[in-house]
């Protein structure tokens, strides 16, 4: 599904990512994780477009992105969360997860400024397709009608879960998606991003400091440090890699 190949990225004399490379299945969960500061969230950002590499490649189902857009690999089946919270405070659950399936809509932008026709059609079918597949599926249905700002912290993550899967995506990138949760929220998490992948078939990149979530869900897992490719296997061969335990898991009590 996602190939990253030999990405360097530099801003000024910084070196944040320096010549990484991996494959991440179909279909499956792979985690990305490092000591604050190893290029994880840069990582992304290239991969999603919002950065462009000095040097390598993005390859999304065996074509290169690498010049396009944010928004033209949302088009293609992109979509990611953000590792602060990045929804719209002014609105209501509904019209931010809402905003997730407009890369879907084909509506001109005459009948989308009039809402009528086409646009009137495809938005209330996106609204139903929204109520019963990602409201449900996620257990937020009595907040949909809530303002982002009256929700807890672990909510307004899920609901940016929400609204990258209104998008249907083929691959979904999480940026700490349990960062500063509970432990009965992070299980929670956990279940839904297991539930997305086997009821979607989606292909997920996790970024994750939460070493525990990353060995229990993930299928492979990559590791860098200082910008660089330490390690890539299954969770238990990075587990036991001396140089991952000596730059970031350190050694069991």
């Amino acid at each position: 599904m996602l190939s990253v190949a030999d990405v360097h990225l530099s801003f000024g004399g910084l070196k944040a990512l320096q010549g990484v490379s991996f494959d991440a299945a179909a279909g499956e969960i792979t985690g990305i994780i490092g000591p604050n500061g190893a290029g994880k969230t840069s990582l992304f950002n290239v991969i999603s477009g919002f950065y462009k590499p000095n040097q390598g490649h993005i390859l999304f189902e065996g074509k290169d992105v690498s010049g396009l857009k944010p928004d033209a690999r949302a088009h293609k089946g992109m979509s990611r969360t953000f590792q602060n919270i990045a929804l719209f405070r002014g609105m209501t659950v509904l019209d931010n997860i809402k905003l997730g399936c407009h890369t879907n809509l084909s509506a001109n932008v005459w009948s989308s400024l009039l809402y009528f026709g086409s646009a009137q059609r495809e938005e209330l079918k996106a609204r139903k397709e929204i109520e019963e597949e990602v409201i449900d599926f996620l257990e937020i249905d009595h907040i949909r009608k809530a303002p982002i700002t009256a929700l807890s912290y672990g909510l307004q993550k899920r609901v940016e879960l929400a609204r990258a899967l209104a998008m249907r995506p083929k691959l979904l990138m999480l940026d700490e998606p349990v960062a500063g949760m509970n432990r009965e929220e992070t299980a929670d998490m956990a279940r839904f991003i297991l539930d997305a992948q086997a009821r979607f078939g989606t292909t997920i990149l996790l970024v994750e400091h939460d070493m525990h979530l990353v060995m229990d869900i993930c299928a492979k897992v990559v590791v860098l440090n200082f910008g660089k490719q330490i390690a890539d296997g299954v969770p238990h061969e990075v587990a036991h890699n001396q140089n991952v335990i000596d730059a970031y898991l350190g050694q069991a009590g």
